[in-house]
């Protein structure tokens, strides 16, 4: 009787084994983005960008916000400092369904 439990722990332990993997690919996986995006009340899309950001790299924050919306792409709007030291630009974009 010793055999079939050898073979069925044998057939659980590669099972945890992937289990525990796949826990651990999650938990190493990319965190969430640095930028702060927002949706204002006239429709527009606010970024708040880190200082090592590019303006593409903003862009596409708004882009997926905008996707969110059922726009396709963001165009932007305004640029302009702030006093903040973590996010030292805001961009405004506009949605758009082209």
């Amino acid at each position: 009787m010793s055999i079939p439990l050898k073979i069925s722990v044998m057939k659980i332990g590669p099972s945890i084994l992937a289990l525990s993997a796949g826990a651990l690919l999650l938990a190493c996986s990319t965190p969430p983005s640095e930028f702060g995006v927002y949706r204002q009340s006239d429709g527009t899309v606010g970024v708040h960008a880190p200082k090592s950001a590019k303006d593409t790299e903003a862009q596409a924050a708004a882009v997926e916000e905008c996707k969110k919306l059922g726009k396709r792409n963001a165009t932007i709007v305004e640029t302009r400092k702030t006093v903040n030291d973590r996010f030292p630009m805001t961009y405004i974009f506009m949605c758009n369904t082209y």
